[in-house]
């Protein structure tokens, strides 16, 4: 069966004139070579399973609104994971990108127990590869839903109760070695729940010894079955839950470092994540990198009147350029990739609208992309911190860092220099100034 017949061809590159439909690129090239390297390398875009067709289009006050013939309530729970794994590969190929991401729940009925729920897993998991072998999509990232079933209403790895621990693991196993079985690049945990909602029942150390435990147990059972992609950890601040473990990536840099897991650990950050933590995108892309935790990122994007996680296709070009310049300059990706975390509005209520959200998400990340390469070729925001820091390349720089050097020596070389240090200028604004200038003069 198909289900996408309305878009009778994979999408392409239209260039200015996206046809009838508006169902072309009019910036994503894949072949387009951008800083050395073709387009589609750098952004290595994925197609999420979750929301585009595991989700009805419900929410808390309404019933779906999708037309998603694949999501049946009355079908036998097999044939209904069929379809939509069906509808979902004919999706990845007719929109033309080379990864998807999956939850184990999203691909498989998790049964009446965990020995059913790995059954139905590896049943799908074997069609998943045949279907991948067909299309010659791969999967940028797997991971095991622990936040949805009630029994982690306390959480997984920081949950009271040792019994739910132990089923998490089993799940995390299962879909571990799932991910390794489809040449998944990477493996994302994202702990949904891991935080309290009141600290009156809490016990804050244990749960984080816990949590550290459950790593621990994970980046082992890695090793173990010699599974060769990167382990991610998805930072969020808040919601569901009072507070998060994971707040942020600063949270988690220092989680990995104190219970020492820095090394097995990278992080997977999600653009709505970061601005419901206070930050900006680029504030955490950046302390990622300058922090060697940098793995992957979930693109989308909040409502700035909404402190909601709303998971909107990314449309601001000004959002997104200065966090791809900060990936572009360290690099850009190595195992990670930019996963579409993304769901339609709930009035969306077409399956081609599923492709129109796509499109302009992808279209945004290439120019991003391409304002990123502008500015890294420009040159003017690396010359102003060379410049604004060079002092530290000096003697004086020199010896305050010298581990030798003491607060007394310091001193005694400020005070014989006389030194009377005048304010410098920042430049922001003629800084911001020459960004939207190279957004604006990018084609």
């Amino acid at each position: 069966m198909e289900f996408f017949s309305d878009v009778p061809e994979p999408v392409a590159f239209a260039g200015t004139d996206p046809g009838p439909g508006g169902l072309g690129y009019q910036v994503y090239d894949p072949n387009r070579t951008v800083a050395g390297k073709r387009m589609e390398d750098h952004l290595r875009i994925a197609v999420c399973y979750w929301h585009s067709f595991a989700w009805p289009g419900s929410d808390i006050f309404g019933e779906g609104t999708f037309d998603r013939p694949w999501i049946n309530s009355d079908a036998d729970p097999i044939t209904a994971a069929e379809a939509k794994q069906d509808a979902a590969f004919e999706f990845f190929q007719k929109l033309g990108v080379p990864y998807f991401c999956f939850h184990d729940v999203d691909m498989a009925p998790t049964g009446n127990s965990l020995r059913e729920f790995k059954s139905n897993l590896d049943h799908m998991v074997d069609r998943a590869a045949q279907k991948m072998s067909e299309t010659g999509t791969k999967l940028l990232w797997g991971t095991a839903n622990m936040f949805s079933h009630p029994r982690y209403a306390a959480g997984a790895a920081t949950n009271p109760d040792p019994e739910v621990f132990a089923h998490a693991c089993a799940q995390v196993k299962n879909a571990l070695e799932a991910t390794q079985q489809l040449g998944g690049a990477n493996y994302v945990l994202w702990g949904g729940r891991e935080g309290y909602e009141t600290l009156l029942n809490t016990r804050m150390k244990q749960e984080a010894d816990q949590l550290a435990r459950f790593l621990e147990l994970v980046a082992n059972h890695k090793r173990n079955i010699g599974f060769n992609g990167t382990l991610l950890i998805e930072p969020k601040p808040q919601e569901p839950t009072k507070h998060q473990y994971d707040y942020d990536c600063a949270t988690v840099h220092g989680f990995l470092e104190r219970y020492d897991l820095l090394g097995d650990y990278f992080v997977n950050i999600e653009v709505n994540h970061a601005t419901l933590a206070g930050h900006s995108f680029h504030h955490e892309v950046a302390y990622a990198v300058d922090n060697g935790i940098f793995g992957s990122v979930d693109a989308n994007r909040g409502d700035p009147q909404n402190g909601w996680d709303t998971d909107q296709f990314p449309n601001s070009v000004d959002e997104l350029s200065l966090a791809l310049f900060e990936i572009l300059r360290s690099g850009g990706f190595t195992t990670g990739g930019f996963n579409f975390d993304t769901k339609l509005r709930r009035q969306s209520m077409d399956r081609t609208d599923l492709f129109h959200g796509h499109i302009g998400g992808i279209d945004t990340l290439a120019q991003s992309l391409l304002v990123a390469e502008a500015l890294l070729y420009d040159g003017t925001l690396e010359h102003t911190r060379d410049e604004r820091y060079a002092g530290w390349q000096g003697d004086l720089g020199t010896q305050i860092m010298d581990p030798n050097t003491t607060l007394a020596a310091i001193a005694e070389a400020a005070t014989a220099a006389d030194l009377d240090p005048k304010p410098r200028s920042g430049r922001q604004e003629a800084l911001e100034n020459r960004v939207n200038q190279v957004i604006w003069g990018t084609t």
